[in-house]
Order: structure tokens, then sequence, then C-alpha cells
């Protein structure tokens, strides 16, 4: 079921949304929709994480020249080097 809903969104974020969507070839709803999904997602993710990971996170700060996702790529390309 779909349901119509007002907002209330500064003409600048409309704008930048409108042509967001536009480049994706998406409606505004479609991506204002996909966004909220992503809320509860996140929420659910988290419960489905143990409790000492969850305490975990956020307790290494790194330098921002730091690439997390590069070092992880080099480690795991070096692990399964052939």
């Amino acid at each position: 079921m779909t349901t119509k809903l007002t907002l209330s969104i500064d003409d600048s974020v409309i704008s930048t949304a409108k042509k967001y969507a536009k480049n994706n070839k998406k409606s505004l709803s479609d991506v204002v929709e996909n966004y909220l999904m992503t809320l509860g997602s996140n929420e659910s993710k988290k419960k489905d994480i143990s409790p000492r990971i969850l305490r975990l996170m956020g307790v290494i700060n790194l330098p921002k020249e730091v690439d997390c996702k590069k070092e992880l790529t080099k480690g795991l390309a070096k692990k399964y080097k052939a």
C-alpha cells in the first residue's frame, strides 16, 4: 500500500534531491523511500551484532589519510595471493 505524504523541506535541498533522482533515473519518491528504509535496516543490523562487538565500534581513531577500504583490499589480496 502506498500513502501520500506531505513534507516541508528547504527549496535548495529539494532541488539537489531532484537532480540526484534524475541523474540516477529514479523518482524523488523512490529516493526518499529507499533512504527511509535504510534507517530501519541499520537498526536491525545492529541487533544482529554481538554486544561485545558493538562495544568495540568506534574504539580506534585512525588518521584521516588512512583509506580503510584500500587497506582491507590490500590485506585480502595478500591473504589470497596465488
